[in-house]
């Protein structure tokens, strides 16, 4: 696979989001399938593997400790920190801390589970907004002094809390939701921020949960342990309206003797050489299709043509339910 930069650090050019084995999408994958699926990924080229204390919690940090264990030293592994949850008994309040202290001792526990004596790549999973971005990155600054953490990133960011980290301890990657059905960090200003500082983006729903790859129509069934199963984007008449999106991905797709799943990830890539997105999968057969996106060229004139189809479709529901944004700071 190709290979790309977040800010200094060497990564293939797509990752793997390894929530979706843990969290976030029904029943969790049992754990030999989840760890068979992780090494699957190593095998065809991928060295960037994300996960956060907050899958599971605790489990998906634990599983890919688990995975990457016989190539440690061949992979990136990217982890985040930020939640209110007890490090004992993994109770969550469903609030935030991102305190230096706590950030310590997360980060202490996060060494044990991830069987390393270093974190690759370290994000803030959310902005506490009770605690001054110049505390949270000295505390990132100590880590990496101490040789616990390597880089330092931010989820969900806004431009003004980027800068204010930045100027403390320079931001190696920003981790935000990006995809053809979620542009917003074209508009904010936020990858050209990145573009100014020199800082990776890495975009998590690169294939809007699923929803790009036309594997999900308003009949398909989703459980209730299911986050779409509560996102205003998957309510039945948003998912009707949205199809219009995989309507065009299927044309372009035709046309280029790609999937719709492809497409959305190579236009992705296509924007900027150091965006490299992280979708996850718990199927061997879409991960491979996943990674066949490296292989998927888009001239201008598709991009041209992409753009200009896609600014004809007007996408219905908000993104995720209203709780989780609210945590967000863009």
């Amino acid at each position: 696979m190709n290979k790309r930069k977040l800010g200094t650090l060497e990564v293939s050019a797509l990752g793997y989001g390894c929530m979706g084995l843990s969290s976030g999408y029904g029943e969790p994958t049992p754990a030999a399938e989840a760890i068979a699926m992780i090494r699957a990924a190593f095998d065809r080229g991928v060295t960037l593997f994300d996960t956060a204390e907050a899958y599971g919690p605790f489990a998906n940090e634990a599983l890919v400790g688990e995975a990457v264990a016989p190539f440690r030293d061949q992979v990136v592994i990217a982890t985040k920190f930020g939640f209110d949850i007890d490090l004992e008994t993994g109770a969550r309040t469903g609030g935030l801390d991102s305190r230096p202290e706590h950030i310590r001792a997360v980060v202490d526990a996060m060494l044990k589970r991830l069987r390393t004596d270093r974190i690759d790549l370290l994000y803030q999973h959310r902005v506490d907004p009770a605690v001054p971005m110049e505390d949270v990155a000295g505390a990132v600054k100590d880590l990496i002094d101490a040789g616990k953490v390597k880089h330092f990133g931010l989820s969900e960011a806004s431009l003004a809390s980027i800068r204010r980290a930045h100027a403390v301890q320079p931001v190696t990657a920003l981790q935000s939701e990006y995809s053809l059905w979620t542009r917003d960090v074209e508009a904010n200003g936020a990858l050209a921020l990145c573009e100014e500082l020199g800082i990776g983006f890495v975009p998590f729903s690169p294939l809007g949960a699923g929803f790009l790859t036309g594997k999900i129509d308003t009949t398909t069934e989703l459980a209730p342990t299911d986050f779409r199963s509560i996102s205003p984007r998957f309510a039945a008449d948003a998912r009707a309206a949205n199809m219009a999106m995989v309507e065009l991905l299927k044309q372009i797709a035709g046309r280029k003797q790609a999937t719709p799943a492809q497409i959305s990830l190579a236009w992705l890539m296509a924007q900027k050489p150091w965006i490299v997105p992280i979708p996850g999968t718990t199927k061997l057969h879409r991960l491979e299709e996943n990674l066949g996106a490296d292989r998927v060229e888009l001239t201008p004139r598709d991009l041209a043509a992409i753009d200009e189809a896609a600014s004809k479709i007007s996408i219905q529901g908000a993104r995720l339910p209203a709780a989780v944004l609210a945590q967000t700071n863009r």
